[in-house]
């Protein structure tokens, strides 16, 4: 019998982890098992191929504890075992539950036999008792009726009289129309929405991509977006109006390949984790398993390797002036790079578990979020954290300032996201309408320090139960539920304008939703999980990076 090697058993439980939604787990045991290098061609294996193994396991094993003494035949009266016994027992073991829940049965079946034989003489005995009992009442109705006879024949007159007035009242409702009246309205059940599915006219493919696609960002200058890859590159490419799809797939005037490794032998993973332009548009940030970031020019040069970290990194952030470069790592750390400089100016250290997300708060402040389920908000030149939020209990996967570094929201898995405020210490809004863990959060561009200063601020969370909620941060209340996803939302992102939101799904869709109306405007199905999705700077493209290695670039207009 051929047997599963440690290597193939790693890649199926990596393909696990990551189809169920453990990202950071799947990141972990990826980098130190060097999934990279597995010889397994992951087109080939199914989804849930790990869980149809272990099922297939316990069958045979069941199969095995059921079969006869002479173990030729499996017994007519098969025993299903739970899954914790086929784990945890050996096939003796198992047989010996096998016969001892046999011999239960076998004796329930005698005592069913007994309480059915008891139970005919029972209802027999009943039928004769209800028959006594319908004897009986046949006799008080006829001495019933007999007396109302007797009372009808007293009454005669007064009874005439009284069915006359009767007859008068019930002609007066007829006339009025009270009897009768309109039928009642059918009600249509038929939605009314417009949901409208975008053509593959309004699409473009961005094809390349050898891996998946973790990451995405466009420019603050002009039409490039940059995408970050398992494959171990990112890529910058440029996309215009009327540019056709064949010319983005072949031309390399339109793309181009950041490759962050030269040869993969013996080398650490680099896939691409994350990514992030800086304020003007002209440095690309990456940041990859092995725990390097790197800085690229607009022409795919290298410009910077930034190298402190001892694990890899899951967050990456430009400040705005574009002078620092902020990165997370799972080294537990945090590090400030001077990026004129090309070194690390400041590594804070105060997680006890990995850092997952890193946010400024302005040019010199900033908080972290670990698995250690701490928030800290860190400044330049301190030792010490110069504030900290404690409250969740679980993973804080994500945090967030609002746009004028007011207030901090973060989600967790423990199925809540919070807002807290620099004046105190406790949260000041505890948020609880999601069902399962909360994956990310994204504010709106709207209200005070906004280009839409007099719309409401608004915050979106995503969350595994596969919805995406709006809450008002004001009153820390649940604005709307946007139910139209069918598996874990991975990403959110709002329009420039902030009427409209984008939410990706690892069900391979992404809906376009209408915050006025709080409706699906526009979908887009593809053939992967989406792990991110993100609007250009006018607001007229979106794009979505899916888990099939390919970045989808949207037209919208409405």
């Amino acid at each position: 019998m051929t047997s599963i090697t440690s290597v193939e058993l790693n890649y199926l439980v990596f393909r696990y982890l990551q189809e169920s939604g453990f990202t950071h787990s799947a990141f972990a045991l990826g980098y130190e098992a060097s999934i990279n290098k597995c010889p397994v061609d992951g087109n080939l294996v199914p989804p849930g191929a790990l869980i149809t193994f272990v099922q297939k396991g316990l069958q045979y094993l069941e199969m095995e504890a059921n079969l006869s003494n002479n173990d030729t035949d499996v017994d007519e009266d098969f025993s299903f075992l739970q899954p914790l016994d086929l784990i945890t027992k050996d096939v003796y073991e198992l047989r010996q539950m096998i016969k001892e829940k046999k011999k239960n049965q076998q004796k329930c079946r005698e005592k069913e036999v007994d309480r059915e034989r008891e139970g005919e003489c029972g209802r027999a005995r009943e039928r004769e008792s209800q028959d006594r009992e319908k004897e009986r009442e046949k006799d008080r109705e006829r001495t019933e009726k007999d007396k109302e006879r007797e009372k009808q024949h007293e009454d005669h007159n007064d009874r005439e009289m009284f069915m006359v007035q009767e007859d008068m009242v019930n002609g007066k409702h007829e006339e009025n129309g009270i009897s009768g009246g309109p039928e009642p309205m059918d009600i249509s059940t038929t939605s009314t929405s417009q949901t409208c599915e975008i053509p593959s006219s309004d699409v473009i493919i961005l094809e390349g991509h050898t891996s998946e696609v973790c990451a995405c960002a466009w420019s603050p200058a002009g039409s490039v977006l940059a995408s970050g890859s398992g494959d171990s590159t990112a890529r910058i490419w440029t996309i215009a109006d009327g540019t056709s799809r064949s010319s983005l797939q072949n031309g390399p005037s339109n793309v181009l390949v950041l490759k962050h490794v030269k040869n993969k032998t013996n080398e650490k993973s680099k896939d691409v984790t994350t990514l992030d332009w800086n304020g003007e548009g002209t440095l690309l940030a990456t940041g990859s398993y092995d725990g390097q970031a790197r800085i690229w020019s607009t022409n795919g040069e290298l410009r910077s390797t930034l190298s402190k970290h001892k694990g890899p990194i899951f967050s990456l952030k430009w400040n705005k002036k574009g002078d620092y470069l902020l990165t997370g790592s799972c080294d537990k750390t945090a590090i400030v790079w001077d990026v004129k400089a090309e070194e690390w100016k400041q590594q804070f250290e105060f997680h006890s578990g990995p850092t997952l997300d890193v946010d400024w708060r302005n040019n010199v402040s900033f908080a972290t979020s670990s698995t250690d389920n701490m928030i800290y908000v860190c400044k330049i030149g301190e030792t010490r954290p110069i504030k900290t939020f404690s409250g969740h209990q679980g993973e804080v996967n994500c945090v967030k300032w609002d746009p004028t570094g007011t207030l901090l929201a973060s989600c967790s898995d423990d199925i809540t996201a919070k807002i807290w405020s620099m004046k105190q210490d406790k949260y000041v809004h505890d948020l609880r309408e999601h069902a399962k863990e909360i994956y990310t959060i994204r504010w709106s561009p709207t209200g005070p320090g906004t280009n839409n200063p007099n719309q409401q601020l608004v915050l979106a969370s995503a969350s595994f139960d596969s919805t995406v909620k709006l809450w008002d941060v004001e009153l820390g209340r649940l604005l709307c539920s946007l139910n139209g996803h069918r598996d874990p939302v991975y990403s959110v992102a709002f329009s420039p304008n902030g009427e409209y939101l984008a939410s990706g799904s690892l069900d391979k869709s992404m809906h376009i939703w209408s915050l006025k109306e709080g409706k699906i405007v526009k979908t887009y199905s593809g053939n992967g999980g989406i792990f991110e999705v993100c609007w250009n700077k006018e607001g007229d493209k979106i794009a979505a990076c899916f888990a099939n290695n390919t970045v989808s670039v949207l037209d919208f207009r409405m």
